[in-house]
């Protein structure tokens, strides 16, 4: 099948800013769009998901998935209402959910139903907590109010919410999907979020020999 690689620098700029760009919207389905868009315009690190073979691999839905969203997107900056209507009407037929054409939901849920149970793709995350691991596909930020960040970056924000949730990275993920603080309509945490162009995950690493910020030597002990 035809496929076009991920837009990058002045051609991102070129494709995808201005009028009628990006994904159309329609009956409720900006959390989808939103994730589309992030998972796909500009990195090809889940390509796999277009193409291969999963053991679970619903082909119907990965053809959907790259030639009438990802490919338009990366080609002409502009995806249709109509093919991610298609894609929906898919997943509903597909999952547990019947509302999955109407209703707004939870990006985590959306990613969930398509990357395990219908293209069969292993868990990309390992985190422990209290000794206990678990896998994931993408992980969202939870945190308490915070005085002192006004505009932070997501840095930041990663690096205070393991440390809130006492989790740690079992292994360095292959991609680390990230979902930031919930918004409302009637309280936002943060009116901006900066976004961190490189993100330093080696304090967030289970086991992973630190240096001792008193010495320089391996680190032996940690303070949170």
């Amino acid at each position: 099948p035809e496929s076009f690689p991920p837009l990058r620098n002045e051609a991102a700029v070129r494709v995808l800013r201005g009028r009628m760009k990006g994904i159309q919207g329609h009956c409720n389905s900006c959390y989808m769009d939103a994730a589309l868009f992030s998972l796909f315009s500009c990195t090809s690190v889940l390509d796999s998901m277009l193409f291969m073979p999963f053991p679970l691999c619903d082909r119907n839905v990965q053809g959907i998935l790259r030639d009438e969203i990802v490919n338009p997107l990366r080609r002409t900056g502009f995806v249709r209402a109509s093919s991610v209507m298609h894609l929906r009407e898919q997943l509903t037929d597909k999952g547990q959910c019947s509302s999955f054409t109407n209703a707004e939901k939870d990006p985590e849920e959306f990613l969930n139903l398509i990357m395990q149970q219908i293209l069969g793709i292993e868990p990309l995350l390992k985190l422990q907590s209290g000794g206990r691991e678990q896998d994931c596909y993408c992980y969202q930020i939870f945190l308490d109010q915070q005085e002192d960040l006004v505009v932070p970056n997501v840095q930041q924000l990663v690096e205070r919410s393991f440390l809130s949730s006492d989790l740690k990275l079992v292994e360095i993920p292959s991609c680390f999907i990230i979902q930031m603080p919930r918004f409302g309509k009637e309280y936002k945490m943060f009116s901006k979020i900066i976004p961190s162009l490189e993100l330093d995950i080696t304090d967030l690493l289970l086991d992973s020999p630190r240096e001792c910020c008193l010495c320089g030597d391996v680190a032996t002990l940690e303070c949170s």
